[in-house]
């Protein structure tokens, strides 16, 4: 897992072209002007979701994680808190499927908070829970970028 703030993307140009491509796209792109939805940024390769939400508490968030994408997550607007833990520390609960590329699992993990302007990159190993409150006191709107990069 990598965590930092939007304007830092220099230094992580030697993890490859794809996540170079994906963390340049968050550099470049004006969300508040984009619709949600998907946006292919190289086909299948390299493709984004831009969400609209409200946080939600810890009891209703899942640990997951992905074989196929590495996620960049990105918070253009609001904050929250994401989980994080090894793959190797949970157990599965919901077996994986290939046609999401995610898996559910159960487990005790570490929490972050990331505000506005912070991406977390997710590799396979990397389970996560996105969208929790911050304090699991009260909901704020996020605006949120999942870049998906494919792992060859």
């Amino acid at each position: 897992m990598i965590i930092d703030k939007l304007e830092n993307i220099c230094n992580y140009s030697g993890l490859g072209e794809r996540i170079n491509k994906a963390l340049h796209f968050l550099k470049q792109s004006n969300f508040k002007k984009m619709d949600s939805g998907r946006f292919e940024i190289d086909g299948s390769n390299i493709y984004a979701t831009i969400s609209r939400y409200q946080s939600k508490s810890l009891e209703n968030s899942k640990w997951e994680s992905h074989k196929k994408y590495i996620d960049v997550q990105f918070v253009a607007e609001g904050s929250e808190q994401i989980g994080y833990s090894n793959l190797n520390n949970m157990i599965v609960k919901e077996i994986y499927s290939e046609e999401k590329d995610v898996q559910f699992l159960e487990g005790e993990g570490d929490f972050i908070t990331a505000e506005k302007g912070t991406f977390v990159i997710f590799f396979p190993q990397d389970v996560h829970m996105p969208g929790i409150s911050i304090l699991n006191s009260q909901q704020s709107f996020v605006t949120k970028v999942v870049v998906k990069v494919k792992i060859d």
